[in-house]
């Protein structure tokens, strides 16, 4: 275990900004020693798994099959697992770019309105989840003590989103320039609806061809490659057993699931 953690040594610094992004209150250590566990008892539970479907094969093929295949799916595994904080951090800066249009609206209007900007953070934490939590946090640490600066400065560097850092940081340069902090929040917000607006129709060039190609590969072609299969089977003498039926339904459920993911994904973050 302490070989693993030397291959990650050098991206120990990377692994810890990405677990306090996703919100994950570990150590890199902990979380690389807590993913390899997991990972063990996943591959292991696979391995049983496999043999339980194939239980007819013979003793010495069993351990060739463990010797070969549990290092390649437990690295494989590994290093998927390993992935887990990038997903959380993307979920959170797709949660975070659905509300920062109107976060920033909301913001604009109760500084106009002669609010405080303290308060105007207070107020955006109790209305909007997800950008409310970042502003949340930069309150407290302010309650605690640190200053403004250094709150927002701490918060820019852990948020995940882009348009967020982009946005915390106008209010920070405003507050050091003394600048019009409406006007500076007013040209961020275009900015980010304009990416919005580009986003989404990008997103419809892209769904017709997805759409299609899902058709084809993932209904289509397995259909009608079942069946074909079933009739030569026939023909041949090959037997059909219900390990390879299990097996082909597996695969086929993976590839509707990868292409739903694939779709989903890329569908662009905001709320109309």
């Amino acid at each position: 275990m302490s070989l693993t953690y030397k291959l990650f040594g050098n991206k120990k610094k990377w692994l810890e900004l990405k677990l306090r992004q996703a919100g994950m209150d570990l150590k890199a250590d902990e979380f690389i020693k807590r993913t390899a566990v997991a990972t063990a008892y996943l591959t292991f539970g696979l391995m049983i798994i496999f043999f339980l479907f194939f239980s007819s094969l013979d003793i010495f093929l069993k351990i060739k099959i463990i010797a070969i295949g549990f290092p390649i799916i437990f690295l494989f595994l590994f290093s998927y697992m390993l992935k887990l904080p990038d997903v959380k951090v993307l979920k959170i800066e797709r949660e975070i770019n659905k509300e920062i249009v109107f976060a920033g609206r909301y913001l604009v209007i109760e500084i106009e309105s002669g609010i405080t900007l303290f308060k105007a953070m207070e107020n955006i934490s109790a209305n909007y989840p997800k950008v409310g939590k970042v502003f949340d946090d930069i309150l407290a640490k302010v309650d605690m003590g640190t200053t403004l600066e250094d709150a927002m400065n701490e918060a820019i560097m852990n948020t995940p989103a882009k348009n967020m850092r982009k946005f915390l940081w106008q209010i920070l340069n405003s507050i050091r320039t003394g600048s019009n902090l409406k006007h500076s929040l007013d040209t961020v917000i275009n900015q980010i609806v304009q990416e919005q607006k580009i986003a989404v129709m990008e997103y419809g060039r892209k769904l017709n061809p997805l759409a299609m190609f899902y058709m084809m590969i993932a209904v289509i072609v397995p259909s009608i490659g079942i069946t074909m299969f079933i009739v030569l089977s026939s023909f041949m003498g090959f037997q059909m057993r219900l390990p390879l039926l299990m097996t082909i339904a597996l695969f086929l459920c993976f590839v509707q699931f990868m292409f739903l993911s694939m779709i989903k994904s890329s569908r662009p973050a905001v709320e109309l």
